[in-house]
This record gives C-alpha cells, sequence and structure tokens, in this order.
C-alpha cells in the first residue's frame, strides 16, 4: 500500500530481485542443509551433464537441480518413480522465482509407488506367459498395410507418418485415434486395438464413423502403438493391466514404441517388438523402397543372364546339328556329281573298249555284235542302278508321297516341335508349291 496523509507509515517496498534473495537467505538460515524424501518424477539430463527433476509425494513437489559435478558422483541411474533421499540446499531461483532444491548428494531409498507396481504387475504377467518370446511374431517384410493407434495431436503421429512417407510412401496407414495419457487412456488405447483388429481380420468394425472411413481400408498386416516420451506418470496407460491383455490379442505383429529409448512399459513386453522410440518403430516396419526396388533390379539382371546364357546354349547346340545333318540340297548335289562321274566313266570305258574292238575287228569280228551287245548291257544296268539309287534320294519324291518339307524363318529344317514357339512362321515345302504357316500347337510324339 502507498503512504497517504495522515495513514500509518506504508509497508518497505521491495525490488523483485532483492525480495527473492531476501527469501533465499530466510531459507537458508531456517533449513539448510537439509534433507529430503521423495520420489523422482520427470528426471532429465541435459547436454551440460546437469540434472533436472522434481521430487514429490502424495502431498506435494519441489523442483530439483543436480549440477555435473554432484550427478557425476552418483553410483547409479535416477529413473522415474524411483524412491530416494537428497541433501542439498534450498533455495529460490530468481530468474523465475520458483522454489528449488540444489541436490548435493542422493541415493536410493526404495522403488517408488508407481514402480513397485509396475514391477509386480510385470511378475504377474510374465508369470502368466504373457512376455513368452515363444508367442513373439517376427515382422512382415513388405506389410500390405499399416495400422498405427496414437493420439492425432501428438508428436508421435508427425514423427511416424513422416517416416514412413519417406521410406514407404506406397504402403497406405490406416490410423485409429486414441488417448494415450490420463484415467481415460487405457480404455480408450484398447477400444482403438480392437476395432484395428477387425480390420486386420477382414471384418468391418462397429464404429459407424470407422466404418465410414474404412469401408475400403487395406489389409492390415502389422500394427503399431506409439507414444513420444515423458513421466513414468504420463507413460502409465501403458503399464495398465487391460492395455497388456489387450496387445496379445492382435492377429498380426504389434510393434510398441512408446517414450524414449530408456522408458519400458508393460506394453514394450507384451508387444511383438519392442522399439526405442516412434521413429524407429516405423522404421522397423518399412524397409525403404529403394532396398527392394535395387534388390528387384539386381534379381531381374540375374534372371536376364541367365536366360540368354541358355538361348546362347541352344543357338550352338542347333548348330552343331545343322552341320551334322546338312541339307538335303547339298546331298542330292553330291550324288548327281557322283552320277556324272560315273557317266564320263563310262564314256571313258567306251571309247577305250571301242578302240580296243576296232583294233581286234580282224581276229574277233565273228563275236564281236555279242561283245559289245553285253558290254552295253553290263553298262546300262550299272547306269540304271545308280539313277534308281539316285532317284531314291530325290527329295521331289519323298514330297510326292504326302510329305513336306518345314524350314524355320532362316530356312533351317524343323526336325522338332522344340526348334519353334507359338506364333511362329514357318515355310512347308509341298510337292507342288510352297506355304507360309504358323505354328499354333505343338505336340510330342
Amino acid at each position: 500500500m502507498f503512504e497517504r496523509e495522515g495513514a500509518a507509515p506504508a509497508a518497505h517496498i521491495w525490488e523483485v530481485g532483492a525480495l527473492c534473495r531476501a527469501i533465499a537467505d530466510a531459507l537458508q538460515a531456517r533449513f539448510n542443509p537439509v534433507a529430503v524424501r521423495g520420489e523422482i518424477s520427470g528426471f532429465s539430463r541435459a547436454s551440460s551433464g546437469h540434472c533436472y527433476f522434481t521430487l514429490k509425494d502424495g502431498q506435494g513437489q519441489i523442483r530439483c537441480a543436480m549440477f555435473r559435478r554432484a550427478a557425476g558422483q552418483l553410483d547409479f541411474m535416477p529413473r522415474d518413480g524411483e524412491l530416494v533421499e537428497v541433501q542439498g540446499q534450498l533455495g529460490v531461483y530468481e530468474a523465475r522465482g520458483d522454489l528449488q532444491l540444489i541436490v548435493e548428494g542422493m541415493r536410493r531409498a526404495g522403488q517408488g509407488a508407481l514402480f513397485e507396481q509396475f514391477l509386480l504387475l510385470k511378475a504377474r504377467l510374465e508369470a502368466e506367459g504373457l512376455f513368452d518370446g515363444a508367442r513373439k511374431r517376427p515382422l512382415p517384410a513388405m506389410p500390405r498395410g499399416i495400422g498405427l493407434v496414437t493420439s492425432p495431436g501428438a508428436a508421435a503421429l508427425h514423427d511416424v507418418v513422416t517416416a514412413l512417407r519417406r521410406r514407404v510412401p506406397h504402403i497406405p496407414v490406416v490410423l485409429v485415434p486414441a488417448l494415450v495419457q490420463g484415467a481415460p487412456a487405457p480404455a480408450s488405447i484398447c477400444d482403438a486395438l480392437s476395432k484395428l483388429y477387425l480390420l486386420a481380420q477382414g471384418r468391418q468394425a462397429s464404429d459407424g464413423d470407422l466404418a465410414s472411413k474404412t469401408v475400403a481400408a487395406p489389409p492390415i498386416d502389422v500394427i503399431l502403438l506409439v507414444r513420444g516420451g515423458g513421466s513414468i506418470e504420463d507413460l502409465w496407460a501403458f503399464n495398465d493391466e487391460r492395455v497388456a491383455r489387450t496387445i496379445v490379442q492382435s492377429p498380426v505383429p504389434l510393434v510398441s514404441g512408446v517414450g524414449h529409448e530408456t522408458d519400458f512399459s508393460i506394453a514394450d513386453f507384451c508387444a511383438d517388438l519392442r522399439a526405442p522410440t516412434p521413429t524407429a518403430a516405423a522404421e522397423l516396419v518399412s524397409e525403404p523402397r529403394a532396398v527392394w526396388l535395387g534388390a528387384l533390379e539386381l534379381l531381374a539382371g540375374r534372371l536376364q543372364d541367365g536366360v540368354q546364357r541358355q538361348i546362347d546354349l541352344r543357338h550352338q547346340r542347333l548348330d552343331q546339328a545343322a552341320q551334322r545333318l546338312g541339307r538335303p540340297s547339298g546331298l542330292v548335289a553330291r550324288q548327281q556329281l557322283r552320277l556324272a562321274q560315273l557317266a564320263q566313266r563310262m564314256r571313258h570305258g567306251m571309247l577305250l573298249k571301242t578302240q580296243h574292238v576296232a583294233q581286234t575287228h580282224q581276229a574277233l569280228q565273228a563275236n564281236l555284235p555279242h561283245i559289245v551287245q553285253r558290254s552295253l548291257m553290263q553298262r546300262g544296268e550299272r547306269l540304271e542302278r545308280a539313277a534308281l539309287r539316285l532317284e531314291l534320294l530325290n527329295p521331289q519324291r519323298v514330297l510326292e508321297r504326302g510329305y513336306a518339307l518345314l524350314t524355320d524363318a532362316q530356312g533351317q529344317p524343323v526336325m522338332r516341335p522344340s526348334q519353334v514357339r507359338h506364333g511362329d512362321a514357318v515355310h512347308a515345302r509341298l510337292a507342288e508349291g510352297e506355304l507360309d504357316l504358323a505354328v499354333t500347337q505343338r505336340r510330342l510324339l
């Protein structure tokens, strides 16, 4: 109050900083050094090495700071929910005017009420087999669809969607929102998971709004249950027994990505796989598309090389067979040459014979007609036999018996059905003409 004329003297007016220092001096004189017993909440370690947390019990709480020198002397890593005893100096943080306890020493005094509840539930569910590794399923390498349960306003949703969009933009994601903190959160999480279970089983969810949004929902092959970091109280919904029993009922693999790397919940033990963060959970179910495309390209290259090797081998075998077989026209030409040679030899022989006959005309005049006739008959018979053999080898005679000579597009004889494929063009030579045909069916005899 300000001083008015005729009024009593006004109270001393303090500067804010001076008042904070005065209160700090009073606390120093009245309480310090002080020892306090309470439960840790919201513990964090800054990059500087200083630690900040809240110490609380059922009646109150106080902010605490533990500087790097004192934190470096600890023989354990403080965690949310632990019951500890601290020694330090009570003061005022003048920049905010907050009451603050500067912790100079800390030791365990118990596990804390919430942490004790966590351990009791963990032991009971583990004894029932809910954490059994035999029931854990591997994650699908290429899920057709991903189910997601988290708060629509949480940073975890943004982290997961960003990771999935970057790595597997082609895989659809079905989000079923749920509360992830507070008393209603366990029931909300269970309800959201149950709706995804129906979709994963190919059944329609009973919720009208969800049904209208998921008429064309993709098959769900894996589910992500995620939430960002926080204190043990913030994450307590994921230590609820109802949530644990709902998780183990999942018809498809379920990944839990709750809190930070140092946070553990009952949901983590029940899930098929625990991820240290929501982003890590998304990465576990989303092998980058580039990896699969690279693998497909590699396999395609191997397949192409293998096919080309087989084609080259078949061509080589075909060339070898063609060399052994030869063309019928070549055989005819050889026989015609042979026939010409025989005819030439016959003419030469007849000439020699005529000369011999002329020389011995006088002595053999009486037997000459007989000798000449017999020689001509012998030569004629030999010529007829040679002509018959030649005629038997003539492809035209084979064609006249109803056969056809088939050749492929390269002019090579077609001997087996395996030499051509469906739709290939072939050329047929008949006794009285030629045909161009196309293969419509192959049969082996």
